[in-house]
Order: C-alpha cells, then structure tokens, then sequence
C-alpha cells in the first residue's frame, strides 16, 4: 500500500500528553474509504479514552466526530465517490442481529469496532510513525485526530454541498446522541415532562431536540450559568441551578410531581442518582453520559419497582444517515442551531480545546485540521 503522509495527535501512553507527529496512513482496502479530515469535534470520550477510562491501546490516535472529503476509495465501495464531503459515522458489522433490526448503535461486534485500534477481524493498524512502528487507529473506526482517516464505507453519512465540514462533525457522536435520545428512544408523547441532566454538548442537543417534540415541559438542569441561558434559548421551558436548589425537588416543584423522562447526560455517579429519582412510577431514565470505567450506580428498588425504566443509550440509536439528515435539516430550518455550541480549534491547539471543553468554557471544541 502507498502511504498518505499526514500530521496526527498521537497519545502516547495513558494521561499522556497529545503530541503532534508525522504519520503514514494506508491506501484504503476493500469496502474501505479514505477521508481528508477537515476537522473534528472534540468528545469526552476522547478525553476519558487518554486517561485509560475507556478501552483502547496506546499509542494511538483519538477522534470519532471527523467530517472531511473522499479523496479514494477501495474495492467494492460503490455508495460515496471521490469529492464527496461526509460525515464519519460510528462503525457496524451490518450482519448480527442488531444491526439487521436496523439498530445498528448497538452492533454486537462494537466493542471490536470502537477500540481494537485496529481494522475489524484482527487486521492490522492503518496508521504509523513516519518510519516507524504501526500506531493503534480505527478509533470509533476513525481515528480522526489526524489529517487523513480510514473508514468503513458503510460509517459514512454523504452531506450537501452546501454543509459547512468544518462544523458537521459533532453530528457523528454528541449532537447526535443527545437529539437522538430524544427522537429515537424517548419519542415524547403530547405534553411530557422531561429534564435534562447535564447542559452541556449532549444535553442542549437533547433540549434542543425536545423542542422539536411533543413535549411541554422541559427542564435542564446544569451548575453553570452560562449553560443554562443557553438552555433557554434553545427551548428549556424552566432551568434549575444545581448549586442553588436540591434538583429532585426542584423538579418534583416544577412538575407537580415527578417528571415522565429524565436524561441523565454527565456520567457523574451522584447526578445518575439524581436523574433516577427525578421520575416516578412508570417513568424513564435514559443514561447517556459516559462514567468511568468500572463506575457503579444505585437505585431505591421500590420505587424503581413499580413500574420505573432505567435504560442505557448509545449514540441516538438508529441509523446515522437518517439521524444526521434530519439535524442537518432541522439546523437548516432553524430549529437545531448547534453551530452555536462550536469554538474551533487549530489542532496544535488540541490541549486547549481539551481544557476549554473540561472546564466549560466551551461547550464544543472543533479540531480543524491543517489544510
């Protein structure tokens, strides 16, 4: 194979710094696809992936939220051509049960897919140091922290000309699973309640969708100000400050009672058994943020007996192309304006970003690649 000379952040070993390094990336394989990344949202799950919390070998290249431009494509590959701007989409064996039922977020073979750091079926790595040895690659089968990125072509979503690729990215994964908790797995009926936990990337996307449903009473609840203005703007019909107010209570003030859904989109231990409490008989809580690996939660069994839903969510559930396509459309309406989320980042800047995003001063850091 001919090698596609590239910068990369690399992560060298866990909580390690990333390094930017001159990289070989392979000619795309059979039904593979090779994409010039234009630029990539930055992820918690990047981050808790650089500090070991998320399975995947070191040294490797990060980044699952890459949007850029066909520049070839292997064997077989018939759905996207050369020129075509795309977003990169989560990885699908497209054969197991799940994924013909046409839920292909919850592929039985996604582990493999998301952090081998390798192709599926024990395949090598298709990135390496310049001269050097192989780097772990296929990241969410990306690895978009780099100028160029191989795919599966059955991951990638086509865009409109018109799509700015420097800010769909984040459509791949956050944008994507907040909204989608909402559209896909929650469905509100006419005039559900439902509260937020978590005002960041995930959960404005969530309010933000909320507004676009059935429900009536929307609440987010987050401990910084700013995030809250912003929640209203997008659609929260009411907004607690967890610094100031016990949010289960005041959740139970706002409804009357507990609300009918509760996304819990932090991954912080204390806040799922805030999001748990906050409904009642018959509600649901949908857990969205990632936690730490090996992180345990608990749940008051009588009252999760009768009749409460905890569920897990991955990604907005789905399928990409049809999710995507319609955040893509809703933006263009006006209705799902997250370009107001996006600061972008140069990728020498990849740390800040990393900061801005920990610290919530912004809410979602962009990677622009190097032209």
């Amino acid at each position: 194979m001919s090698p596609w000379r590239t910068t990369a952040a690399v992560v060298e070993a866990t909580d390690g710094p990333f390094r930017l390094c001159d990289v070989e990336v392979d000619d795309p394989g059979p039904g593979e696809v090779l994409v010039r990344v234009t630029a990539t949202g930055f992820c918690h799950t990047d981050a808790i992936a650089r500090h070991g919390d998320f399975p995947f070998p070191l040294p490797g290249v990060l980044g699952h939220e890459g949007a850029g431009v066909v520049v070839a494509v292997g064997d077989g590959v018939t759905s996207v051509a050369e020129g075509q701007g795309v977003v990169l989409g989560w990885p699908w064996c497209g054969q197991c049960r799940n994924c013909l039922d046409g839920e292909p977020r919850y592929c039985l073979r996604l582990g493999e897919l998301v952090g081998s750091g390798a192709r599926p079926g024990g395949g090598r790595s298709s990135i390496r140091a310049v001269g050097g040895e192989p780097l772990a690659s296929h990241f969410f089968g990306q690895s978009s922290f780099a100028g160029y990125a191989i795919t599966a072509a059955t991951s990638l979503v086509p865009v409109p000309a018109s799509a700015p690729l420097d800010l769909v990215g984040p459509l791949a994964c956050g944008l994507a699973t907040g909204a989608g908790a909402v559209l896909n797995t929650v469905r509100p009926e006419p005039g559900t309640s439902l509260v937020v936990f978590g005002a960041g990337a995930v959960g404005l996307a969530a309010v933000m969708a909320a507004r676009s449903s059935a429900a009536t009473t929307i609440i987010a609840v987050d401990r910084t100000p700013s995030r809250l203005a912003l929640a209203t703007e997008f659609g929260a019909t009411h907004v607690v400050d967890a610094r100031e107010a016990d949010a289960v209570r005041a959740v139970a003030d706002i409804c009357g009672g507990p609300a009918d859904v509760s996304l819990e989109c932090t991954g912080v231990i204390a806040v799922v058994r805030q999001a748990i409490d906050a409904v009642g008989m018959r509600g649901r809580c949908l857990l969205i943020g990632g936690a730490p690996a090996g992180a345990e939660f608990t749940a008051d069994h009588l009252s999760t007996l009768w009749g409460k839903t905890v569920q897990g969510t991955l990604g907005g559930s789905g399928r990409s192309p049809r999710l995507v396509g319609a955040l893509l459309d809703l933006h263009a309406q006006g209705r799902f304006p997250f370009d107001r989320l996006v600061q972008r980042f140069a990728l020498e800047d990849i740390a800040d970003a990393e900061e801005a995003s920990r610290s919530g001063e912004v809410v979602k850091p962009v990677i622009v690649m190097p032209a």
